[in-house]
């Protein structure tokens, strides 16, 4: 069984199925594609669907084109899960969010497992990809999969490989960013590094699902923790009228023992702001309180406070209240150059500001439209910046300075200008660093 399925592999004559088309799901969907494999997508957003078989993209570092040509060669999407019958790899690239108390919610790694059961068939690997706490592929989805009368291992291959995407980034792709893969057996391991030995230029075994899933964890607790400490640093620069960004800048030209990590209103995206929790709410079952790893999470999320604080400040200075005041948000996606949202920082101060009674809009090059969320809501359109509209509001708030935006302008006519990236060095009365 297990020598049948690694040949189909490295031979490309294997079908892969790949479950949630979105930042993780659809390039690792292409790369498998362009390697030579048969590839069906499954997504419950039937919309979703039918735009890709269109050929339309919906995000925007993914052309198009490579959608449309992948439809045409060898990517079926569907939504449809029946289909799994006919894929011999089923690899889960579904969301790990929060629920409102912070805890980890599984609901859409476990439904989607569930609903795929019926179809699993003995000969095939199953890969989840969805961060998570040590311990969920063996504790949720083994039992689950071997409900179905499969034996984990023997008839069915089980593995776990943390996605590692970064949207936007030009510098590492799937095909380059090095692969962590654990499997529930030493035969699900090596099932495991043929499903992607293939598609990725390297593969980096591990001894179990449970060091994968961990490892996840510790990369992006780093980015957290460090993340933290610096905005920490931020805080205690402004209040000694430091420029916390030359310091940044002076450090980082030690060439060794210094990685140079920069502040921000927050943070965001679909790893740093929930992953740590993940590990937090697991540790508690070992007895175990993970105070430094908390505290970085509560000063990233004190983040939000600071920057309206700082805007309201500002507000006063020129004798106007926060209610009432227009403010324009430069920048919605969570990081620069993207139209990611998740978790997006600058959404939360939105809300805030809001909250607070301001008239609130946005610009970002790369959002023409507020999209709809789970969590948030706004009826707005991008704002085109230009002189005469930059004059109209009260608060100009950088909010992720996206390399599109005409740093310039917006300098020589906002009125008050909150910046909450460092993209301003210079001194000036009418500039807030935030």
């Amino acid at each position: 069984m297990k020598s049948e399925l690694i040949e189909k592999l490295r031979s490309k004559k294997a079908v892969i199925g790949i479950v949630g088309l979105g930042y993780v799901g659809l390039p690792l969907t292409l790369r498998y594609c362009e390697v030579g494999y048969k590839v069906i997508g499954f997504d419950i957003d039937d919309n979703k669907v039918e735009a890709l078989k269109r050929g339309e993209s919906s995000i925007e570092h993914i052309p198009s084109a490579a959608i449309g040509q992948a439809v045409a060669d060898r990517f079926d999407p569907t939504s449809d899960f029946s289909r799994a019958r006919d894929v011999d790899a089923l690899v889960l690239c579904v969301p790990t969010p929060l629920n409102r108390y912070r805890e980890p919610d599984l609901s859409f790694v476990i439904g989607t497992t569930e609903a795929f059961v019926p179809y699993l068939h003995k000969g095939m690997v199953i890969s989840l990809e969805s961060t998570t706490y040590p311990g969920t592929t063996d504790e949720e989805l083994k039992p689950r999969i071997e409900g179905g009368g499969l034996t984990v291992g023997k008839d069915i291959f089980l593995v776990f490989s943390p996605e590692r995407e970064d949207p936007g980034n030009p510098n590492f792709s799937t095909k380059t960013i090095p692969k962590v893969c654990g499997g529930h057996t030493p035969d699900c391991l090596e099932v495991g590094l043929a499903l992607y030995g293939g598609v990725i230029d390297k593969v980096v075994p591990v001894s179990s699902t449970r060091a994968a899933e961990l490892t996840k964890l510790l990369e992006n607790i780093h980015r957290s923790v460090n993340i933290g400490l610096v905005n920490e640093m931020k805080m205690v620069a402004d209040r000694m009228g430091i420029d916390i960004h030359e310091v940044i800048r002076a450090a980082a030209t030690k060439p060794f023992g210094f990685v140079p990590y920069y502040p921000g209103p927050g943070i965001g995206g679909h790893c740093i702001p929930i992953d740590p929790f993940y590990l937090t709410w697991k540790a508690r079952e070992y007895g175990m309180h993970t105070r430094f790893i908390e505290l970085a999470g509560e000063i990233n999320s004190s983040m939000h406070d600071y920057v309206v604080a700082k805007v309201a400040d500002g507000l006063n200075s020129q004798r106007k209240p926060v209610n009432g005041s227009r403010i324009l948000v430069l920048g919605i996606a969570y990081k620069k150059n993207v139209d990611d949202m998740r978790e997006s920082p600058s959404v939360f101060l939105m809300e805030k500001l809001r909250d607070l009674g301001a008239d609130i809009a946005y610009s970002d090059p790369h959002i023409p439209v507020f999209p709809k969320m789970r969590q948030h809501s706004f009826a707005l359109s991008s704002v085109s910046l230009s002189a005469e509209t930059l004059e109209t509001f009260d608060c100009v708030l950088l909010a992720t300075d996206h390399d599109k935006f005409d740093y310039d302008l917006i300098k020589a006519r906002a009125k008050l200008l909150v910046d909450c990236r460092g993209r301003f060095c210079d001194s000036d009365p009418h500039i807030v660093k935030a």
